[in-house]
């Protein structure tokens, strides 16, 4: 990849500015990762880990709808010591230059903070994600993250513990003003900002009369929450001064440059995937092209000149 669409965020020195989003590909070894190279991606976070194995949420936990995806997946995974011991030693020895994402959860401050201090510790990661914002868990995730106080306590936290270890806070859109949760985890220490998360939805199939989760209500994303997103995207990047790892309904070159247009600083493709396993690195073979047709010289330019 060139220059042209390489972008540098802290702890993410990413040739491309597209990673697929937390829970995409596990942790490297989730259903379709046999069929990416993850060498041209961007970054990769993983799925969000928690202190102790979690099992996730009844099935089903994904419904494909005509014009999106609905999750309720839970955050299932085999806990942070497990993470740490077998999951990224793997991943970074496969993809040593690699920028991974770590994501947090937890269903208390203090379980933020000990997996966030693990996986800081570790030496694996290159940047902590805090899952502040996951509306498929009873407790802890969204519960957090719609409030502005708790959300800059476990960011100042997490900060405490993460060293040298750069700290995101991904934003749930279903609040009443996103910009000030945004505010809080500029207040906490945030380094940057992922926004936003999926939105929290219901989809009852007619013909059961059931919801098509077996949790009922889920996550939705999809090419119909981009315009949600662009704007939320928007307001926080006029109003902090945090980079932002922006995503929510992204599937072509033109969603990644429009992105930045609103402030982005880098994105993250999550449900595109359903339909092109290969979302990240074809998207990235589009943008020279486009940058070269609107007078762009550079993604990192363009993301200073919005953000200036």
């Amino acid at each position: 990849m060139t220059n042209q669409i390489a972008v540098k965020l802290p702890g993410l020195n990413m040739s491309t500015p597209l990673m697929p989003a937390s829970g995409t590909f596990g942790f490297g070894d989730a259903w379709g990762s046999d069929q990416v190279d993850f060498n041209q991606l961007g970054a990769l976070a993983i799925k969000t880990t928690t202190p102790h194995a979690t099992t996730g949420n009844p099935q089903p936990q994904i419904a494909k709808l005509t014009d999106g995806v609905m999750n309720s997946v839970g955050l299932t995974n085999p806990g942070v010591d497990v993470v740490i011991k077998e999951k990224l030693p793997k991943l970074r020895a496969n993809y040593s230059t690699l920028p991974i994402l770590g994501s947090v959860g937890g269903a208390s401050l203090t379980e933020y903070v000990t997996v966030a201090t693990k996986l800081a510790a570790s030496g694996l990661v290159d940047a902590l994600e805090l899952n502040v914002s996951c509306p498929n868990v009873a407790h802890g995730g969204m519960s957090f993250g719609v409030d502005p106080h708790a959300v800059e306590k476990i960011t100042r936290a997490v900060k405490d513990v993460a060293g040298t270890v750069p700290v995101y806070v991904k934003l749930t859109p279903n609040v009443t003003d996103i910009v000030e949760i945004a505010k809080a985890a500029e207040a906490g220490g945030a380094d940057g900002l992922s926004l936003i998360n999926t939105v929290l939805g219901l989809h009852i199939d007619i013909e059961t009369r059931k919801p098509v989760l077996g949790n009922g209500m889920g996550g939705y994303s999809g090419t119909a929450i981009k315009p949600l997103a662009v704007r939320m995207v928007y307001q926080v990047a006029h109003a902090t001064k945090l980079p932002i790892i922006g995503q929510g309904g992204i599937e072509t070159a033109a969603d990644v440059v429009e992105f930045f247009m609103a402030g982005a600083n880098a994105v993250a493709v999550g449900a595109a995937h359903f339909k092109d396993i290969n979302a990240c690195p074809h998207i990235a073979q589009q943008l020279p092209a486009l940058l070269d047709k609107l007078g762009i010289d550079s993604l990192q330019e363009l993301s200073n000149s919005v953000r200036n």
